[in-house]
């Protein structure tokens, strides 16, 4: 990312030069300040749109203002321009652990790495052979490019019988389909997905409500949307780099720190070439579905679900099925179709009600369009899905914007105390609405 990478990059320089220096030596580098998360009150004429355009990396902001990261300098330079910034945390938390495992397979405390979940995926494959399939969907932008990278993974987990967890949509049980870690910098995302697998294939004959679940809904799980993203944040074990995007650098003109596409702004929904250039955090990209991993993505969703709209400026078949949940840090809310307009999607009102009684669970409230702050997602995953095909598709946005369990760089110990318990019942709740999702289920 184009803001923080420089200072990020300064103070490795001056940890190295501090540990090279003599002792007693009378010049000490003096470490360049981290990057802190600010909220913002924009003078008129100045836009959130137009501050991304400029480059600035706009975390979140639906229902309250919107939030920066920034280093002290650039927050100098906002505020000679009349914008108010109050800082309101800090983006790293202490670590109460390691922070990282010998093996490779954690980071910043507990966090999984991209080899963590694909050592865990092949694991709870081979253990519950009657439960799950693991799938290579597709392969990330440095793999297709023969430069490493890896292979996109999805398990569909259900009890099997002939016919199920094929990628079509001619199967006879409903799906839910969680994607995950799209944003790399996102942690809690991937280890929400991490969690949610182990406790289906773990609840099995123990629990009666997940067992009638597993037997009755093809569960499907994209635990890492961008592992090449993964393994840039996850390089810097204790001071997680922010890289947001894939690492696709063959626009040229970037910094390597700031090259990439955001691939949830990369679909062929209402992409919107005016969403950044290639050193911005939401560069949708050269041309829509430019990417791999978008590509993965959409395969794999337009092979799972049917088209149910005449057109796209239709509302879905009353009898559509599924339901779609992106995970993505931070904001606590629950955003649903459209996200790139403030204009209603056909079926706004049933999409609402959904995700109210999802909210029910983890106590996010629910928006639609830009939340009040004008921060549009055209190109966005979840609208695709609905646009195209007429499925329920959410955007969790989970945590606070800061705070020891805000942000995107959360106290990994957020899991148990928070993220997990406020959502593993959302979870399951989306999974069971996906038989009748604009139905009447209580």
């Amino acid at each position: 990312m184009r803001k923080i990478a420089v200072p990020l990059a300064c103070l490795a320089l001056a940890a190295a030069a501090v540990a090279a220096a003599p002792s007693g030596s009378a010049t000490q580098p003096v470490a360049a300040p981290e990057p802190a998360y600010y909220s913002l009150k924009l003078p008129a004429g100045t836009t959130v749109a137009g501050l991304v355009r400029e480059g600035y990396d706009i975390g979140h902001g639906h229902g309250s203002r919107p939030v920066l990261v920034a280093t002290p300098d650039e927050v100098s330079k906002l505020r000679d321009r009349g914008i108010e910034a109050g800082r309101i945390g800090e983006v790293y938390q202490p670590l109460d652990r390691a922070a990282a495992d010998a093996a490779g397979t954690t980071f910043y405390g507990g966090y999984h790495t991209t080899i963590g979940h694909e050592e865990h995926n092949a694991a709870v494959a081979a253990a519950h052979p009657d439960l799950v399939k693991l799938y290579d969907i597709g392969d990330s932008w440095k793999k297709t490019k023969g430069q490493g990278g890896h292979d996109i993974q999805a398990l569909c987990i259900s009890k099997l019988v002939a016919g199920d967890c094929a990628v079509s949509s001619t199967g006879k049980k409903p799906k839910f389909v969680l994607y995950a870690q799209i944003h790399a910098r996102e942690l809690s995302t991937g280890e929400l997905a991490y969690r949610w697998i182990d406790l289906l294939v773990s609840s099995y004959g123990k629990d009666p409500a997940i067992t009638s679940l597993v037997d009755t809904r093809e569960l499907w799980v994209v635990p890492i949307g961008n592992p090449d993203g993964v393994d840039v944040v996850s390089a810097s074990p204790s001071r997680p780099v922010m890289q947001r995007k894939n690492v696709n650098n063959s626009a040229g003109g970037c910094p390597a720190a700031d090259a990439g596409v955001d691939l949830n702004r990369n679909s062929n929904f209402q992409w919107d070439p005016q969403q950044g250039g290639p050193c911005d955090e939401t560069y949708p990209g050269a041309k829509a579905v430019s990417e791999p991993e978008t590509i993965a993505a959409q395969g794999l969703l337009d092979k799972l679900f049917r088209d149910t709209k005449a057109g796209v400026g239709d509302p879905a078949a009353a009898d559509t099925t599924g339901v779609f949940v992106t995970l993505h840090s931070f904001g606590n809310d629950i955003l649903a179709p459209y996200g790139y307009t403030n204009t209603a999607a056909p079926n706004r009102a049933a999409l609402v009600a959904l995700g109210k009684k999802m909210g029910a669970f983890n106590g996010y409230p629910v928006s639609t369009g830009d939340g009040g702050v004008g921060y549009f997602a055209p190109g966005s995953t979840d609208d695709w899905l609905y646009g195209t095909r007429g499925v329920p598709s959410y955007t969790f946005e989970v945590g606070a914007a800061s705070g020891t369990c805000g942000g995107f760089f959360p106290a990994y110990s957020c899991m148990d105390s928070t993220f997990w318990p406020k959502n593993k019942a959302a979870f399951l709740y989306a999974a069971k609405a996906a038989a009748a999702p604009y139905g009447t289920l209580p």
